[in-house]
């Protein structure tokens, strides 16, 4: 007889630890999509807020872009004497000056995209260094014209990074 109150004891227990078991996964799985939908909730409202910040990071990096092509540079900083030297160091002071302008926009956007408008602004300079070095270069208005000529036979390196600025932006919708 004791024995059989142990079995009835242990067919009674069975529905229970059942359903325990069930509860216990239940309310797992419940709390586990509540903390997700909580932080989807978050992650949301943080975007709207963040949006228009990213954009205007975007938007600043996009004018940078276009105040350091060189036919644009060139055009907007016109040399103060005759020295070729001194006038290439006056536009690379002048993109300089711009980059540090736009430093703190690269909070907002992302990695690879700094790394290509670092890149850019690079280019440019180094573009400009070389039209400096070349034999037939032998004043200011002459490195003008060697840069200038340069831009009518290719792409100025802004063009690339201000096509991948106008893809990112394109993904964020």
């Amino acid at each position: 007889m004791d024995a059989q109150r142990i079995l009835d004891l242990f067919l009674f227990a069975i529905p229970s630890l059942i359903t325990g078991v069930i509860a216990y996964y239940f309310f797992r799985e419940h709390t586990k999509n509540e903390d997700g939908r909580r932080r989807f909730l978050l992650k949301k409202d943080l975007q709207v807020t963040a949006m228009p910040l990213r954009l205007q990071a975007y938007e600043r990096m996009a004018l940078f872009l276009e105040r350091i092509t060189p036919s644009k540079l060139l055009i907007r900083t016109t040399p103060s004497s005759a020295n070729k030297d001194d006038y290439e160091a006056l536009l690379i002071h002048t993109i300089e000056q711009e980059f540090e302008h736009n430093l703190s926009q690269q909070i907002y956007i992302s990695d690879k995209c700094w790394n290509i408008i670092t890149t850019a602004k690079n280019a440019t300079i180094q573009l400009i260094r070389k039209a400096n070095l070349l034999e037939k270069t032998d004043s200011a208005n002459k490195l003008r014209e060697i840069i200038l000529t340069e831009m009518m036979e290719r792409h100025s390196p802004s063009d690339a990074a201000l096509s991948f600025i106008k893809e990112e932006v394109s993904d964020l919708w």
